[in-house]
């Protein structure tokens, strides 16, 4: 991979092209500031990976780290903080910001080789799977296409509040659960009769009410200290700080209200009646990392058995009665 480093500690820049070196296979490149970071990815050939830090002269890590995503070609760049700010507001920035992953000085260099192993697969993947590193136009949209998508598989959904990348959040996740800055919840919201939708729509339609229906959940979610990711199959997971909602069937109701009022349709005029369920919500309080990632997907699997639950209960209820 081509990665390049920004870090205003020479003795970082060092280490790390120790470590990368050792790796192999890897080009690295160093500068000291964002301004110096921004102007070498607008000159030089695109990097496959950025490693930042926070705490720099100028601009901060998070500043070049949102930066950076909207340049072009680097909306699906993994971007690694590199960073001794442990405190949970910066995670969060870095984060909402575009943050792939977050390890925090001093960090060990085994550990540092292995995310760089990952961040690799990573990149190999998407290529992989044909997801391109060309950046479309701005806005939540961007990302949409007539391309064919399998309903189990996530997509990038960009420029709405509080809504990362999938992998993202599994390492956000993991990253509150390793330094125990706990006090979060997680629960999941999936739509009811997705796969109807999915077969009754084209894809471009299909990811445009995913991608509506984002905005509606950052809306509702608008007033809490949230992260949320769409995992594919029409089923949302989302982290909030500080505990779980306070009522919510409340909740569920006021997310269907907004969704509503969006007032969907596909793209030959068709309106798409579009609800949403959500499924029991977990603490993450002193789970280890592993188990905050089953947590996570427990939330996917409870919303979509949910999901399920509804509709087989609506479906006893029409045919309650009925003759033979």
């Amino acid at each position: 991979m081509r990665i390049l480093a920004v870090d205003d500690d020479p003795f970082i820049l060092e280490l790390l092209e120790e470590i990368v070196g050792g790796l192999g296979g890897h080009d690295l490149t160093t500068v000291e500031n964002g301004h110096d970071a921004l102007s070498l990815i607008d000159a030089e050939p695109a990097f496959d990976c950025v490693m930042l830090d926070i705490q720099m002269p100028g601009m901060s890590g998070i500043e070049v780290c949102h930066a950076i995503r909207q340049l072009h070609g680097y909306d699906l760049t993994p971007i690694l903080m590199l960073t001794a700010m442990s405190d949970k507001k910066y995670i969060d920035g870095a984060f909402r910001a575009g943050a792939t992953d977050y390890l925090n000085k001093p960090f060990e260099v085994t550990e540092l080789q292995a995310r760089v192993d990952v961040l690799r697969a990573l990149v190999e993947a998407r290529r992989q799977a044909g997801d391109t590193l060309t950046r479309m136009p701005s806005g939540p949209r961007a990302g949409v296409s007539d391309a064919p998508l399998s309903l189990y598989k996530p997509f990038d959904i960009r420029d709405i509040d509080g809504i990362v990348d999938v992998v993202a959040l599994e390492n956000y996740v993991a990253r509150l659960s390793r330094t125990r800055l706990f006090g979060s919840s997680v629960f999941a919201i999936s739509v009811r009769r997705v796969e109807q939708l999915y077969l009754n729509t084209s894809s471009f339609d299909f990811q445009s009410m995913i991608v509506d229906i984002a905005e509606a959940l950052s809306d509702t979610l608008s007033r809490e200290n949230f992260m949320a990711a769409y995992a594919g199959n029409g089923t949302f997971v989302c982290v909030i700080e500080g505990g779980k909602l306070s009522d919510f069937d409340r909740f569920t109701d006021q997310l269907n209200i907004a969704i509503h009022a969006l007032g969907m349709h596909c793209s030959d005029g068709r309106p798409l009646h579009v609800r949403v369920c959500a499924g029991q919500s977990s603490r993450l309080m002193w789970q280890s990392g592993a188990s905050a990632l089953d947590t996570m997907s427990q939330a996917v699997n409870s919303a979509e058995q949910e999901a399920q639950r509804l509709e087989k209960n609506l479906e006893n209820f029409w045919y309650m009665g009925a003759s033979a």
